[in-house]
């Protein structure tokens, strides 16, 4: 029941990995629900002392986008057509749990939810994203078709 999925070896060679800090952790094929871990770098915070909304935003895209990609087995990935997200508290610097689900993985459309939790379980963000289904990206490959 957990993890049928094989992670690709090259998902963690994209720019995007490093700068969240993204480390896939596990995915749930009953549930449709991947496990991600985070490291917020110092450079991600404001003077508010919280990760800026725009990349709370970065971090439950990838968190959902990988449960798209492991539910197609690392075939197809989300392209992004909505994301509506609410901010519960602050995150701070330091580690962060992501938890991304496919509502609906559709031949047109995709629904995704996400939530990002602090190490202690608190409920931190989450958001819902609505995406076009395309081919799984590479560093020589946008999967998107011409």
């Amino acid at each position: 029941m957990t993890q049928k999925y094989i992670h690709p070896k090259d998902a963690d060679s994209s720019p995007h990995t490093a700068l969240l800090g993204s480390q896939f952790v596990s995915y749930d094929e009953a549930t449709q629900t991947a496990t991600m871990h985070f490291t917020v770098r110092r450079e991600m915070i404001t003077h508010r002392g919280g990760v800026q909304g725009g990349l709370v935003a970065g971090y439950l895209d990838d968190v959902m986008g990988y449960a798209y990609v492991a539910s197609t087995n690392g075939e197809m990935a989300p392209l992004n057509l909505e994301i509506s997200m609410s901010l519960i508290r602050l995150i701070p610097e330091g580690p962060l749990i992501g938890k991304g689900r496919v509502v609906k993985g559709g031949r047109k459309v995709i629904i995704l939810e996400g939530e990002l939790f602090s190490e202690d379980g608190k409920l931190m963000a989450r958001a819902t994203s609505t995406a076009l289904p395309t081919s799984r990206p590479s560093s020589t490959n946008t999967g998107l078709d011409a």
